[in-house]
């Protein structure tokens, strides 16, 4: 299965997005293998930076850096893929400025929603930050189910236990850009939680 050709945007309604950065991943992979999702914000505004862009992209780099943390002993996305996890974003253009809409989140939560049906044997989703928090709860409103993760700041909720249509969902922070090697209480909680999402699966 080719991810790029099952879910795709052709309307992009989207105002405060650019989408000349409009990227879902173009890879082949068996979707039954893949155990853990992380979604993290949006497209990088370079593709070159993207997770699946290959040589040393930024996504892939503080990624691999964030599983390492955890124990994970890997060198690549690949590694990463052969291990069950997937990555993605939330939004699938690049960012205009520092923030995104709610209502372009909630359009996007539409293709998100989309490519998590593709994994059937997904145990754990991991949501990387405010952005990929509020898709996830755009697609349980918009079913009429109740918010997947409630209201308050990450800190304060990242350690109780939230699950999502069977999937245990864990919210955490951002660890796709450089933002990753700055803020090092940030980058210990990611390693945390992806130390509890490893065990899991």
């Amino acid at each position: 299965m080719r991810v790029n050709q099952c879910v795709r945007c052709t309307a992009f309604p989207c105002s405060d997005v650019k989408h000349d950065c409009y990227l879902v991943p173009g890879i082949n992979l068996e979707p039954q293998t893949i155990s853990i999702v992380l979604v993290s914000e949006a497209a990088p505004a370079k593709a070159e930076d993207h997770y699946y862009a290959g040589g040393k992209s930024l996504f892939q780099e503080t990624t691999v850096q964030a599983f390492n943390d955890a124990g994970a002993g890997v060198s690549s996305v690949r590694d990463l893929l052969k291990r069950g996890v997937y990555l993605t974003t939330a939004v699938k253009c690049g960012k205009t400025g520092y923030g995104i809409q709610t209502d372009t989140i909630r359009q996007c939560s539409v293709l998100l929603e989309k490519e998590l049906s593709l994994f059937p044997n997904v145990k754990v989703l991991m949501l990387m930050g405010d952005v990929a928090i509020k898709a996830l709860n755009c697609i349980a409103q918009r079913a009429g189910e109740k918010r997947a993760i409630p209201e308050g700041s990450t800190y304060k909720i990242r350690n109780q236990a939230f699950f999502f249509r069977g999937m245990r969902v864990f919210p955490s922070y951002l660890q796709a850009g450089p933002s990753f090697f700055i803020e090092k209480s940030k980058r210990r909680m990611i390693a945390e939680d992806l130390t509890t999402a490893l065990r899991l699966v």
